[in-house]
């Protein structure tokens, strides 16, 4: 790594913290606003703040989030959103376009600071570990939220640590077998660059993309295997997956 390329590492180090701050301070009065307004039990000013609130991390952070395929969203349909896993900032790119999504993810994300609360304000089903009555009742939670809203879920699991997309699980194959819905799939590029999980700055210098596939109804799914459909899913978010970009090294 030369002189030119550690000094830019340090200078993003140190603008990072400036920009977390406002990021933290900016959620907080979000979050506020959206329990200001929960108390009262006014729930389509909550969508609006949701997305206000993922746009503008974006602009605080320097970028031009920009979407393709919104024609494919049916608004009066709900999908299962599966997308592809690089960065925090994954889920407020899909808040930014999808606010009234349930997530499904990772338990120990409700732990982050303002972020966890944000989670459990948009009704995110925590993922416990993998025994019987856990799966049962996860399962319950999810299959309740899929008659009112649409679900989110980030089918690798857990975010990449080398810009390529991993191995998809099958958890969502079990609720898309049982409540034959649609699934949405979502391609999101150039987070891996912007902020992944194994390092603690931003990259000003990323471009960000989302790509909104058309969705895949269920009677295309409905003869296959699990293996079958898992690729089948993957094989289209990777078809707009810019390896290029998501691959580079951090500087």
């Amino acid at each position: 790594m030369n002189k030119k390329i550690i000094r830019r590492s340090h200078f993003y180090g140190v603008i990072s913290v400036a920009v977390f701050f406002l990021l933290y301070l900016f959620t907080s009065i979000c979050v506020l606003m959206v329990l200001l307004v929960a108390a009262v039990n006014w729930k389509k000013p909550i969508r609006r703040i949701m997305r206000f609130w993922a746009r503008t991390i974006f602009l605080l952070l320097g970028k031009r989030l920009r979407i393709s395929g919104m024609e494919n969203i049916d608004k009066d349909k709900n999908y299962i959103l599966l997308a592809n896993h690089a960065s925090l900032f994954d889920i407020m790119a899909i808040l930014s376009f999808y606010p009234g999504v349930s997530w499904f993810g990772r338990e120990r994300l409700l732990n982050v600071p303002l972020f966890g609360r944000v989670l459990k304000l948009t009704h995110y089903v925590p993922m416990k570990t993998g025994d019987l009555r856990n799966t049962k009742e996860m399962l319950s939670h999810l299959l309740s939220k899929s008659g009112t809203q649409t679900i989110a879920i980030f089918p690798e699991g857990t975010r990449t640590t080398d810009g390529h997309i991993n191995r998809f699980h099958k958890g969502f194959v079990h609720i898309l077998k049982a409540t034959e819905m649609s699934v949405l799939p979502v391609t999101l590029n150039g987070f891996f660059l912007l902020k992944p999980k194994n390092r603690f700055s931003i990259n000003f210098e990323s471009k960000v993309e989302v790509v909104i596939h058309k969705p895949i109804e269920w009677e295309e799914f409905e003869a296959h295997d699990d293996h079958a459909i898992l690729n089948k899913v993957k094989v289209v978010i990777e078809s707009a997956y810019n390896r290029s970009d998501n691959n580079k090294l951090a500087y």
